[in-house]
């Protein structure tokens, strides 16, 4: 069970208690999370095994391509072997998940390279994507927020908030073919292609430089409901009781929006964020094949058509750890940030 609101401590009541309950709690979540983290990513990966097992795709036609129809029922039956076709999926499963937890996620036939290998290569580039647009739209949200909200039904509001809708309206591969056609094909002023310039080493300003319209894009896709969500959170906040005891003191603007509106505004957003950690994944992985970014999209789809059920389990089951993972932390900096938020058993 996650964190939920309960009325905060009494007035009076020690510093030092609060904050070891705090950190109990804490400690409670991140056990729990842990303890149930092997069943949700056990489940998710069986169920990409039952579901391969009911796709008109053919392993072995894949693993054989064009010599698939000359293959003799020797041939055939090596290969299904080799593969694990000729057991049933729950029995392919767990062979998979032993050999998994002792550090043997397979072999990709589609990369022909331990699934490890493709893994590795491939999982930095989602995560600096992943991490590159959230961190984009979580700043655009919170300046955003806080100067619609600060001044609300002004230009600035009125605009925002309808530029928010709009934009949740466009479907985030529009919004990335938009901008491809824009900027490569019009302008020509930003790389759209790939995470480093053709036939030349990946270096840091060649990644940042080509960085800049994946994430702007994946930023746009998940800013409207991030800056709704602030704008709505400080409207609330500048009316509430402690920012105007904070005024009635006297306290500077820059005080008053630092102190005490800006803690009790961010809460409804990280909870947010937590809640939106799927489709931000999702997201990536459209941006992905757009911009021809080398992550876990091309993998992904390669195994899916090519029913690399290793691969296909392995990506899987790092997208339930993601999840998992990134929830966890949302709920823990909701813990810290709001001292009502605890757990209960």
């Amino acid at each position: 069970m996650g964190p939920v609101v309960v009325p905060g401590p009494v007035d009076g009541e020690p510093v030092i208690r609060r904050l070891g309950e705090r950190r109990r709690d804490l400690l409670t979540l991140t056990a729990r999370r842990a303890a149930i983290a092997p069943l949700i990513m056990g489940m998710v990966t069986a169920a990409a095994f039952a579901l391969a097992a009911v796709s008109p795709l053919d392993p072995l036609a894949a693993y054989l391509g064009d010599s698939y129809q000359f293959a003799g029922a020797e041939t055939r039956d090596a290969a299904a072997k080799a593969l694990g076709a000729d057991a049933s999926w729950w029995q392919a499963w767990w062979h998979w998940l032993v050999g998994t937890a002792s550090g043997d996620a397979g072999f990709s036939h589609t990369y022909r390279q331990p699934v490890v290998t493709v893994l590795a290569e491939r999982l930095p580039w989602t995560l600096l994507l992943s991490a590159a647009g959230l961190g984009a739209a979580l700043l655009l949200a919170v300046a955003g927020g806080l100067v619609a909200a600060l001044r609300p039904g002004g230009v600035v509001d009125r605009a925002v908030a309808r530029l928010a809708v709009l934009a949740s309206t466009v479907p985030t591969f529009v919004m990335a073919l938009v901008v491809v056609a824009v900027f490569a094909v019009t302008w020509q002023v930003v790389p759209v292609s790939g995470a480093w310039a053709p036939g030349a080493a990946p270096t840091v300003v060649s990644t940042a430089t080509h960085l800049v319209l994946p994430a702007l894009v994946l930023a746009v896709s998940q800013l409207p409901w991030m800056l709704l969500t602030t704008r709505q959170a400080v409207l609330k906040a500048v009316e509430s009781a402690p920012v105007c005891h904070a005024r009635a003191r006297g306290l500077s603007r820059w005080r008053v929006l630092v102190g005490h509106i800006g803690p009790v505004s961010w809460t409804p957003l990280i909870a947010l964020v937590g809640a939106r950690l799927p489709e931000v994944i999702v997201g990536a992985l459209v941006v992905e094949e757009v911009f021809a970014w080398p992550g876990l999209a091309e993998a992904t789809v390669d195994a899916a058509l090519g029913a690399d059920l290793p691969l296909l389990a392995a990506v899987t089951a790092l997208s339930a750890a993601a999840i998992i993972a990134g929830t966890w932390l949302a709920d823990c900096a909701l813990m810290l940030a709001d001292p009502r938020v605890r757990v209960h058993a």
